[in-house]
């Protein structure tokens, strides 16, 4: 059985920071967003977006910062990416990267028992998908020599996640979005790769999951992916026993969360707030 977290977590809460450089697997670095103060802090692992061929770990800076600042070591990475790393190689990635955050929480003040996973469009999808399957043989190939630690995660913080990409990719052929339609090709290949990879088509398919408690911002205006298959997922989340939060926020598009402003704020705030719940 798991320790329970040992941390404090005030989402009110305002500190300093520092940010440090490294490396969790050799020719992909991480970034260490490392809040001031006595600890231990608990502990997320940033997916940034970008179609699973583009993008790296700054992408998701203006939450990343919000998030350090209220008291949480963020480790944001980069990872393999298509064309050259196909589906599921990012996924392997992410896996070993909550593992190697928790095996070396004690270097960031942070407890080990804490960490959860906060994700971005592609990104959202690609760390729901490690999460609910955490052991899964073809996600957790890569080693972490001498080091002991799973790849389960205590909750997850998704903005504007790919809940289902072979939905989205139908979704972008009717909209004639091009560069979606390749990129997607791209990642998974064929159709048949974008269902068994997707966390909307597992839950429909009735398959075994690890379902840890998510909260989802989303925006009305989102033309990136179909709105209607993230409430519908939502629904199958909650009928598969897991506890799932959705926030709408009017008028906003794909992205919003990323841009400083008032939206991005309250989806911030919404994310420290359900932190401290999953914490308590």
């Amino acid at each position: 059985m798991a320790r329970q977290p040992t941390v404090a977590y005030d989402p009110e809460h305002s500190c300093q920071i520092s940010i440090k450089e490294l490396e969790y697997q050799k020719g992909l670095a991480v970034r260490v967003y490392q809040p001031e103060g006595l600890g231990p802090f608990p502990a997320l692992l940033d997916v940034h977006g970008g179609v699973w061929t583009n993008g790296d770990r700054t992408a998701n800076e203006v939450m990343n910062r919000a998030l350090a600042e209220s008291g949480i070591v963020v480790a944001a990475i980069d990872f393999r990416q298509s064309p050259d790393h196909p589906y599921p190689a990012q996924v392997a990635d992410v896996n070993l990267g909550i593992r190697w955050l928790k095996a070396h929480a004690t270097d960031f003040n942070a407890d080990r028992n804490t960490v959860g996973g906060l994700g971005g469009s592609s990104g959202g999808h690609t760390v729901l998908l490690s999460a609910m399957r955490p052991t899964h043989p073809a996600y957790s190939t890569l080693a972490l020599p001498g080091l002991d630690a799973d790849a389960t995660l205590q909750y997850l913080l998704l903005g504007w996640p790919i809940v289902d990409p072979y939905e989205r990719y139908l979704y972008v052929q009717r909209e004639g979005n091009d560069r979606i339609i390749t990129l997607s090709e791209a990642y998974f290949g064929n159709t048949d790769a974008m269902k068994e990879g997707s966390p909307y088509q597992i839950l429909k398919r009735g398959e075994k999951a690890t379902l840890p408690p998510t909260l989802i911002v989303q925006g009305t205006d989102d033309t990136n992916l179909p709105v209607p298959v993230t409430k519908e997922f939502v629904l199958a989340y909650r009928d598969a026993g897991g506890e799932i939060e959705l926030e709408m926020f009017p008028d906003m598009p794909h992205l919003f969360g990323n841009t400083p402003g008032p939206d991005s704020d309250r989806a911030t705030a919404l994310m420290k707030k359900f932190v401290a719940k999953c914490l308590a």
